[in-house]
């Protein structure tokens, strides 16, 4: 069987390469047809020499020998690729269309110059010239620039006279050089410029107004110079700052860190490093494209009134005092050394972090200790120390130690406060958001744009929608309506219409499910428009078109709108999925593969981390991923790949796994309560109102269907004609009769009852049909009378 399967795969490979070389050999062919009408139209030897001549001389006229060549280099071009050719600069297709216009006017033109009685029909003269020839087989009289060059130069004596023709084809040739080879703008002022210098100093008696000019027009050239220099500059030394390398910390034989002892604790930020590709530079070239290109996507302009939120609205929560940990720091070292001597390990403990939440032992085994058989001694540790539960970091990353984490007796709260005061400033990251603190005290903060997807799950009441609140919040407090734009996807209705009304909404907070799966498919839509305003400009991502904007606000002076980012927040995927598995899971992927160079981020949280939920392609496109404490070590491996979500201690205590990193950082995180989010809301829509995007409103169709309201599954109407004649309805019959798969038949159902088929679920009993055989029968008829043919 294997055999004969690798033989058909042979086969079909033939097959392809047959096709491939017979569409070759088809264009070759074509290629050389097109080669042998231009060289006999050139040579216009015999009877069809001279038809193919005389139908070139129709098109173009006395320029048929020029055409007949372009016919033979255009053949040849495609007997070389084998493929229709395709034209990568229209621009320059365009511009030597112009001058060949104005060549084939120019002809007419002469041809005409003695002048022409106002009853003189320009096309009708021309066309009698030609047809002379064509009958006679003959290429003798003069016929201007054909048929071409007779439509053109009729409308124009007719608009323009004779002189005004000449000035058109004039200005025609010249518009096409141009466009052919690409001439900037600027260059050809700087042209026209430098030859009124040159008229002018023959003119002009008075040396100084000149040299004055000239010095003037040298000054602003250096100006632009020294800008560009010093943009460049700034870039430079802002990629520079980030990657600075942190400074190794040296460990002592034994110390006790307290993250409250230190007056000022080290702040230090997760920053995931993206392959930073450099903006392409603004081609002048291009410019005259640029400016006439246009794009239906509404740009908000900046509200210069607009203040972002305080701190100060903040609440402020004191630290509990931790000081008794010391002791037990000192306790637990001892028991954590009996223990390893009672199982014949040889390790030591070196030094202990004492933080919000959680207690880290760094362990230092001796040479020749297997890591897994100190990690295989978790729960005796646990019993020894009295813990709820422990975790392992074994090995600590960067150190050649092993990590026991140890829950506090007392838990200090970080206040969301505290860590947005603490965290570093750095103008221009708009999406850098803090998350909480870490076992030293250090401020850890996730950059979404470099992330630039993040998915957060974990159990219910384990901090999942504080850690949300505290993202969004600090959106607000970083960004201004202008810059950041936000669409929230809430299905349990309660979490986030707190932030209706906030002016940087696209649409107000979508709460039905089925039209979740709308609204990303909104946004896809969103970041597919953008994608071909960056292809019609010549950058590659949203910061080269910002640039590209901001550059020519300073060169003319005007406002122009830049884009903001958009940041999709959905607050439980489960139900999404539920309800529109396939619609979600397709437009999630979509915006994962493609959305970040077009400044678009998701965030994905879920309270049932399970593989039907966050899926193996999810999570292949989502590689930053939050855990907040899960009920096993399934569902903890499903989010971050590994064990240790299933022994954090819930409220807030969380493991951050950033894109790049090999293991997960253990994070208590900051804590924002309802009150401060009212206010930070009401600080911000006092200011502006929201203003909703009409064509990122999801409608209320069901996103089952395609629009015209006929199912996208093909074996919909077998299913419907089914349950008709069965009188009967479920999705394990559907699963039997047609063998598919729970999902699928579970989507029929659904759709039977959007469209009146069957009736709703009544718990324990069957469906009710609401349609019979007859009916289903009919719909069929009907649907085919109503098929144009």
């Amino acid at each position: 069987m294997a055999n004969k399967t690798n033989k058909k795969k042979k086969s079909s490979r033939k097959t392809k390469k047959q096709k491939q070389q017979q569409e070759r050999i088809v264009y070759f062919f074509i290629g050389l047809s097109f080669v042998l009408l231009g060289l006999f139209g050139m040579l216009h030897v015999g009877f069809l020499g001279n038809l193919i001549a005389n139908v070139f001389r129709l098109l173009v006229g006395n320029t048929y020998q020029l055409f007949g060549l372009l016919f033979m280099i255009f053949g040849f071009l495609v007997m070389i690729s084998g493929n229709p050719l395709k034209v990568k600069e229209p621009k320059k297709l365009v511009g030597l269309s112009l001058v060949y216009m104005a060549v084939c006017l120019l002809l007419h033109l002469l041809l005409f110059r003695k002048g022409i009685n106002a009853d003189t029909n320009i096309i009708h003269v021309t066309w009698s010239k030609l047809l002379h020839d064509i009958q006679n087989s003959t290429v003798k009289l003069s016929v201007g620039g054909g048929m071409l060059g007779a439509l053109i130069y009729s409308v124009t004596y007719f608009l323009l006279d004779q002189l005004g023709s000449y000035l058109l084809m004039f200005f025609m040739g010249i518009a096409g050089v141009i466009l052919f080879f690409n001439i900037q703008l600027d260059v050809m002022l700087d042209v026209l410029a430098n030859a009124k210098d040159k008229i002018m100093s023959y003119i002009e008696v008075d040396d100084q107004t000149l040299a004055a000019k000239q010095a003037k027009r040298l000054e602003k050239k250096q100006q632009k110079v020294l800008e560009k220099q010093q943009r460049q500059k700034e870039k430079l030394e802002e990629r520079e700052t980030a990657n600075q390398p942190e400074e190794p910390q040296v460990t002592s034989l034994f110390e006790i860190d307290n993250y409250q002892a230190s007056n000022e604790p080290v702040e230090t930020e997760i920053i995931i490093e993206e392959m930073q590709v450099e903006p392409p530079q603004p081609v002048s070239e291009n410019q005259d494209e640029e400016e006439h290109l246009e794009f239906d996507i509404p740009q908000e302009i900046e509200n210069r009134d607009y203040q972002l939120p305080p701190t100060t609205l903040l609440a402020e929560i004191p630290k509990i005092n931790q000081s008794g940990e010391n002791e037990k720091v000192k306790e637990n070292l001892q028991i954590l050394e009996r223990t390893f001597e009672s199982f014949g390990v040889d390790a030591k403990v070196v030094r202990a972090s004492i933080g919000p939440s959680v207690t880290k032992y760094e362990i230092q085994p001796a040479v020749g200790v297997k890591v897994s058989k100190i990690v295989s001694l978790t729960d005796d540790l646990a019993l020894a120390l009295a813990a709820k539960d422990i975790r392992m970091e074994a090995p600590i990353p960067g150190k050649s130690l092993i990590g026991i984490e140890v829950p506090n007796t007392k838990i200090s709260m970080v206040s969301f406060r505290d860590v947005i005061e603490s965290q570093p400033n750095h103008d221009g990251r708009l999406l850098e958001v803090p998350l909480g603190r870490d076992i030293s005290g250090q401020v850890i903060s996730a950059d979404l744009s470099k992330m630039p997807h993040l998915l957060i799950a974990g159990s219910t009441g384990s901090g999942k929608s504080v850690c949300i609140n505290g993202i969004i919040t600090s959106i607000l407090m970083n960004a201004k309506p202008h810059e950041v734009k936000m669409m929230m996807i809430d299905p349990k209705m309660v979490e986030l219409n707190v932030y209706n009304g906030v002016p940087h909404l696209l649409t107000p907070v979508v709460t039905n499910p089925r039209k979740a799966a709308q609204a990303l498919q909104k946004v896809v839509q969103e970041m597919e428009k953008r994608y071909e305003l960056f292809a019609g400009y010549g950058v590659r991502n949203m910061t080269g078109y910002n640039d590209l904007i901001m550059k020519h606000n300073l060169d003319d002076g005007e406002n122009r709108p830049t884009l903001p980012y958009i940041v999709v927040i959905v607050d439980e995927l489960a139900d999404l999925m539920m309800v529109a598995s396939n619609e979600v899971e397709d437009a999630i992927i979509r915006l994962a593969q493609m959305a970040r160079a077009a400044g678009i981020h998701m965030i994905l949280a879920t309270q049932r981390p399970s593989v039907d939920v966050i899926t193996g392609i999810i999570k292949a496109n989502v590689p930053s991923r939050i855990a907040f404490a899960v009920s096993s070590g399934t569902d903890s491996r499903t989010i971050i790949d590994s064990n240790g979500a299933e022994k954090l201690l819930g409220r807030g205590d969380m493991l951050f796994l950033p894109m790049g990193e090999n293991k997960p950082i253990r994070v208590q995180g900051a804590f924002i309560s309802d009150g401060e989010v009212e206010d930070i809301v009401s600080f911000v829509t006092t200011q502006q109102k929201a203003e909703y995007r009409e064509d990122m409103m999801p409608s209320d169709e069901p996103t089952s269907s395609n629009g015209s309201g006929e199912s996208q599954d093909e074996l919909y109407d077998d299913a419907v004609t089914m349950v008709a004649e069965m009188e009967a309805a479920s999705i394990s019959m559907l699963q039997r009769r047609f063998r598919i798969g729970y999902n699928r038949a579970a989507r029929l159902i659904d759709e039977m009852e959007a469209n009146g088929v069957v009736g709703p679920s009544e718990g324990s009993k069957p469906r009710k049909v609401l349609i019979s055989s007859l009916e289903s029968v009919e719909e069929s008829v009907t649907s085919d009378e109503d098929l144009p043919f």
